[in-house]
């Protein structure tokens, strides 16, 4: 039997991935509130099955990194941690957790990571830049001056976002060569970004968040609870860490309508959504909640600091800042 071979784009890959993902939020939203309905067990993410997770239970497995780890990033089969006293970053695969390098970022404290489906990206807060590595060996291969401490990234299929502890405003780069295509400006100095397949949102240090269409024009500004961090995309909802009350925020995507705040058991930092539930770093726990109510449906125990948050496809990944650790749940 001839086999054929069809390349496709990396870009094209991570957008079809998001649009899967969305569609699977969608459904386990659905299940999700049957579940809360029937009064049944919150239902477990089917990814784990095969890893004997099936069922709940705090099996961390703790990995070392660098000095104060405090962002994680899936590239599609290894883990990448920015250790943010160390002036590196650290490469893990992802089903083993084996150390596959450290690499410099060539620059101050990187405090930031994301994925472009080719490249990953690098905000080193206290240098004013953002490098791109090459993924197979860490290698830079490409170095852009931004504006004032740099804090968050995202990326929207096209260009990387760039989010500041020290201006509101956001940078759009392009990602195939860093351009800079403007600055945007947001509600407040903007500790987390994300994308939901329409907009670019970023929570800000005023109790907000600013939704921008991706050419930049501002299409909302929302209130969140105090001092928020992490933001996170569920298919239909954006999710907020609420760092100085103890809670998360529930908006509508497409109108940024609230819908419903709902407490942690901690001062949450990080957010992530496994395509099931909602996952919240909180020091030196991780909480999982479900997305129909926001309610509890998992405590774990992660290791001091817990901060950065991803989701590998199987495995929650939390980055121990005090431990110099990540912990694979």
């Amino acid at each position: 039997m001839k086999r054929t071979v069809v390349g496709i784009s990396p870009v094209l890959a991570v957008l079809t991935l998001a649009s899967l993902i969305a569609g699977q939020a969608q459904n386990a939203t659905a299940l999700g509130q049957a579940d809360a309905s029937s009064g049944a067990p919150p239902l477990s993410n089917p990814l784990k099955v095969a890893l004997l997770k099936w069922y709940k239970a705090n099996q961390a497995t703790q990995f070392p990194v660098g000095n104060a780890p405090i962002a994680v990033a899936f590239d599609g089969a290894n883990i990448w941690v920015a250790n943010q006293a160390g002036n590196t970053v650290t490469k893990l695969r992802a089903n083993d957790g084996e150390n596959l390098g450290i690499f410099t970022t060539r620059g101050n404290q990187p405090t930031a990571l994301a994925f472009d489906g080719a490249n990953i990206w690098v905000a080193n807060q206290g240098h004013d830049n953002v490098v791109k590595l090459r993924p197979s060996d860490g290698a830079i291969v490409g170095n852009f001056s931004v504006s004032d401490q740099p804090a968050s990234l995202a990326f929207d299929g096209e260009d990387m976002w760039v989010g500041y502890n020290g201006t509101a405003t956001l940078t759009k780069l392009r990602a195939v060569d860093g351009k800079n295509l403007g600055s945007f400006p947001v509600n407040g100095p903007s500790s987390g970004l994300a994308f939901d397949g329409t907009y670019i949102w970023a929570t800000n240090a005023n109790d907000t968040v600013t939704r921008l269409k991706r050419d930049g024009t501002g299409a909302g500004v929302f209130n969140v609870g105090a001092q928020p961090i992490g933001i996170a995309f569920d298919g239909a909802n954006v999710w907020v860490a609420n760092s100085n009350t103890g809670n998360v925020t529930k908006l509508r995507a497409s109108d940024g309508a609230n819908l419903g705040t709902f407490q942690v058991s901690g001062s949450p930092y990080g957010i992530a959504f496994d395509g099931v539930h909602i996952w919240v770093s909180l020091d030196p726990l991780v909480e999982e909640l479900r997305v129909s109510d926001g309610a509890i449906v998992g405590t774990f125990y992660a290791n001091g600091g817990a901060s950065g948050i991803a989701f590998d496809g199987a495995n929650i990944w939390v980055a121990n800042f005090a431990f110099n650790t990540v912990s694979k749940l």
